[in-house]
């Protein structure tokens, strides 16, 4: 059995501003997790969720979508979703030169690529939902399935079905159509 050497967050920041841009770190409750580069398809997945909640969300102005953004969801967990959605009331709180965000997203999704664990995976959803995290959606490109996390339990959309999302948006329905987030054609 392999030892794993714990850090702290001042070692992790540290260790942030020294890594050249393409490492990229998480902290997961004291131990270092370097993150591999994502797959083009797994880019063209993310892009598209991105375009669509960003779309959305400024139009109403409820707020804010990031992506690979650290967040501090404890003294020790920094987590970075592949996209994060923050409210507007949230907004003028944060400090947006700087990272990591304190506390959870209120949305936080995760694109899983092949080298994703499930058990890792699942501790990254219970970590974003312990921390205040309202969803969490893990998005599966190559099953073509969607699991939304929440306070209600786990929903699983297939590509059939599109993601309706209103609990975080005041009664507004942000849609999103499987089919096309999960198209072979990489222009669209």
């Amino acid at each position: 059995m392999g030892t794993t050497t714990k850090i702290g967050f001042e070692e992790f920041r540290k260790l942030q501003d020294q890594a050249d841009e393409t490492v990229r770190y998480e902290l997961d409750e004291g131990e270092l997790i370097a993150t591999p580069s994502p797959t083009p398809y797994h880019n063209i997945v993310r892009y598209r969720i991105r375009r669509a909640l960003t779309d959305f969300v400024q139009t109403n102005s409820f707020g804010l979508v990031l992506d690979e953004t650290d967040f501090l969801l404890s003294p020790n967990t920094v987590r970075k979703p592949d996209i994060a959605f923050i409210k507007k009331e949230r907004l003028k709180t944060l400090n947006l030169d700087h990272v990591p965000i304190e506390g959870a997203p209120a949305l936080a999704i995760e694109v899983i690529s092949p080298s994703n664990l499930a058990e890792d995976t699942l501790k990254k959803i219970r970590q974003y939902l312990a921390a205040g995290s309202q969803a969490v959606w893990v998005v599966y490109p190559i099953l073509r399935v969607v699991e939304i996390h929440d306070a209600e339990g786990i929903r699983v959309l297939a590509e059939s079905e599109p993601i309706h999302e209103e609990r975080l948006f005041a009664k507004h329905r942000f849609s999103l159509s499987l089919s096309d987030l999960f198209s072979d054609d990489p222009e669209r």
